[in-house]
Formats: structure tokens, sequence, C-alpha cells
């Protein structure tokens, strides 16, 4: 009788992680890299007397550890890794969305009556919504300065500039009008809406805003929230399926990583490694479960 085919597993094709309570999946990585399960133990070693060898040797703690490398980033990853709670806008919008101006500086740029009462989009500039963090920034008691924090949008619609190294908008300062008139930021899509009375703002002050142009999908995540609560998690990562058929998978039952990095490298998609702590689980009665199958039929051959 011939020696049987060896056992090899090849690539990877997925990692879901699951929620340990219900066992309901938070979600599925599929863009991934080389990823590892080291499982490393320690030994303990006698020595001692003229002996330039050990004694005894006996096993001493064990270290489960799972390293995922991946090149995608799903909402739900936010919410294992770093506890946060993702916010998806409802339905994607044919007109684009301002928020609200809020004050940084002082608070006299957003005021309802002397100051700017709110920022909104110009009637039929929707197309020139270009996708930045805006500054607003008081001048003058009723003229403002604009400033953008990145220019990476600044070709949607008509193209645009700084004006200068300071990043404003602006050659000439906005005249914010009072009685609830209104003044645009040219081809950008801004309208400013002035106070109900008396135009007076404290030169300094400053106030921000978010413009984003029409969208077909609205992200939101804030990380580091002192509410955050970071759960461990389930991990079931599957190899990919051989010629003949082979699967391998494998069922970690209780994981335990505490964030991951967010790369922006040089012409080149983003990529991020973390290192997750395996445990006993005792429901389980371990801390993971292998398993491969070799259909009787389903291979390529």
């Amino acid at each position: 009788m011939s020696l049987s085919q060896p056992r090899d597993i090849y690539g990877i094709h997925s990692v879901t992680m699951y929620n340990r309570s219900n066992y309901q999946p938070y979600g599925i990585l599929r863009v991934l890299g080389n990823s590892t399960l080291n499982i490393t133990g320690e030994t303990i070693s006698l020595q001692g007397g003229s002996s330039p060898y050990d004694w005894n040797v006996q096993s001493g703690a064990i270290t489960a550890e799972m390293t995922l490398n991946f090149r995608e980033y799903p909402n739900f990853l936010f919410q294992v890794l770093f506890g946060a709670d993702p916010t998806e806008a409802g339905a994607a919008s044919a007109t684009g969305e301002v928020t609200t101006l809020t004050n940084v500086n002082g608070t006299s740029c957003q005021d309802a009556t002397t100051g700017i009462a709110s920022v909104g989009i110009e009637s039929g500039e929707n197309a020139n919504l270009k996708f930045t963090k805006y500054i607003v920034k008081a001048v003058s008691a009723t003229t403002v300065d604009v400033y953008a924090m990145t220019n990476v949008d600044f070709s949607r619609g008509t193209d645009k500039e700084y004006e200068d190294d300071t990043l404003k908008l602006t050659s000439t300062p906005l005249t914010i009008p009072g009685t609830g008139g209104t003044v645009s930021l040219t081809d950008y899509g801004v309208e400013f809406t002035g106070g109900s009375g008396t135009v007076d703002m404290t030169i300094g002050d400053t106030a921000e805003f978010v413009m984003k142009p029409p969208y077909a999908e609205d992200t939101e995540i804030l990380v580091g929230s002192p509410d955050a609560c970071i759960p461990q998690f389930g991990a079931y990562l599957a190899a990919q399926k051989q010629g003949d058929g082979t699967m391998w998978t494998i069922d970690a039952f209780k994981v335990t990583a505490l964030g991951f990095p967010l790369g922006m490298q040089e012409k080149a998609f983003s990529e991020s490694e973390i290192t997750a702590k395996l445990s006993y689980d005792a429901a389980e009665g371990g801390i993971f479960r292998l398993r491969r199958v070799r259909p009787s039929a389903g291979g390529c051959a």
C-alpha cells in the first residue's frame, strides 16, 4: 500500500467575524493577504550542577495568536475593533448635503442674529459642490474669509484653486449681509445666510462646516469615544478551495483584538494587519476547531 497524498493548505478565501453571544456574523472579509494562526509554547528547563544539558524539560505557557492582513474596510471592522458605531446615510442624495455651521473659536461667527445664521447649497450649483471641510474666519465685523482643508475634489464642476498657501478660497473677503440676506462662494455651491439683525462678528472668530457633493454612499465613523465598547468576537477562517475540492476551515471561538492601522501608501491600495489573541472558551472546550473536507465530487477535475 502506497503512502497517502500529503494534506496541504492553500491560500485564504475569507474571514468572518461573529458575535460570541448568538453567533450572528458581523460581516466577512474577502480581500486578504498573508494571514496566520500561531500557536507557540514556552518550555521550562531544569538546570543545575555541572551538567551542560537540561535535566528535565516541561511545558510552560502556550500563546495562541492570529495575524490577519486585510485590504478592505467594511463598517463592521470599526465596530468590532474600535468599538465605533458607523453611521450610514439612509439613501443616496441627488442634491448633495451640507452639515450645520458650528462655531470653533469664539461664538460670533455662527449666530442667528448678529453673525452667519446658516450655510446652505446655492440654488442650481449642486454640480459645483466639492467635498471638504470649510473654515470660515471673521476678518471684520461684517466680512469673512473662507478656507478649505483639502483640494482633493476641486476639479468637480468648475475647476478651482487655492488663493495662496494659507489654503484661502476668497480673493477678497465675503460680506455677510444682515436681515437674512445671502452671499455665495462662487463656483463652490456654498451660500451663507446672514443673521436676522445687524451683523457684528468678532475678528478672529471661526466656524466650520462640511460640504458633500451628490452621493451614492455616505458613511461617518467616530472613533475614540470614551463610551466605546470593544467586544470579544469569534472568527471563522476559510482557506481557498483546492482543485480537488478540498476545503479547510478554522473556527476560533474567543478572539480579542484592539484597533488596526489605517495606511495610505503612495500609489498603492491600503493594507492593514492586526495581531489578535485567542483564549479558552469553556462552552466549546478549546480555543479553535479545525475542519477539513474533501468532497467526493465537486473539484475542478
